[in-house]
C-alpha cells in the first residue's frame, strides 16, 4: 500500500503537537520548519486534521493548531483517514471473466479470492492503526525527545 507523501507529514505533525505542554500551539510555519517541509503546501493539508477533529485551530499571533483531544483518543487511523479517506486502495474488477481466460460467471457466484484477501489484508491494517494512538507512539520515544521537541517546535521562527 501506498500512501501520498502528506499521510507522513500529518502523522509527524500530529504527534509533534501531541509532545506539547497541554494548550500550546504550533504554527503550520514552526512544523514546516521544524520537518522541512514546503509551507505552504503543509498549511494546505492541515486543515483536514482540524476537520476530521483531530486537531484544533486557533488564529491570532499567538495562534496555531493543538490536539483537539487528549492522545489517549486520537488513532493513527483518524489521522490516515483524515488524508486519504477510508475506502480500500484494491478495487475489483473481475478481470477473470475477462479475455481469452474468462472464467464463466456461473463460476463467479463468490467474491474472487484474491479480492478477499486484499479486504483481509485492508482490514488488519486498518484494525492495527486504530489500536495505536498518539500516545502509544510519544510512549516509545526516548525521555529526551519531547522536551527537545517542545524547545525546537515552539521556539522562534
Amino acid at each position: 500500500m501506498k500512501l501520498p507523501v502528506s499521510t507522513e507529514w500529518l502523522l509527524h505533525c500530529a504527534s509533534a503537537l501531541a509532545q506539547l505542554e497541554p494548550g500550546a500551539t504550533a504554527s503550520s510555519a514552526q512544523l514546516a520548519l521544524y520537518f522541512d517541509l514546503p509551507a505552504a503546501y503543509l498549511a494546505k493539508q492541515l486543515p483536514a486534521l482540524v476537520r476530521a477533529g483531530v486537531l484544533a485551530a486557533t488564529t491570532g499571533p499567538r495562534g496555531g493548531f493543538r490536539l483537539a483531544r487528549p492522545a489517549t483518543e486520537i488513532t493513527l487511523l483518524q489521522i490516515v483517514e483524515a488524508v486519504d479517506g477510508a475506502s480500500s486502495p484494491y478495487e475489483c474488477r473481475e478481470i477473470r471473466q475477462q479475455g481469452r481466460g474468462a472464467v464463466p460467471a456461473e463460476m463467479c457466484r463468490t467474491p474472487c479470492i484474491l479480492a478477499v484477501k486484499m479486504a483481509e489484508a485492508h482490514e488488519a491494517w486498518r484494525r492495527s492503526l486504530a489500536a495505536t494512538t498518539l500516545a502509544d507512539i510519544i510512549a516509545t520515544l526516548p525521555d529526551s525527545i519531547p522536551a527537545r521537541t517542545r524547545q525546537r517546535l515552539t521556539g522562534p521562527l
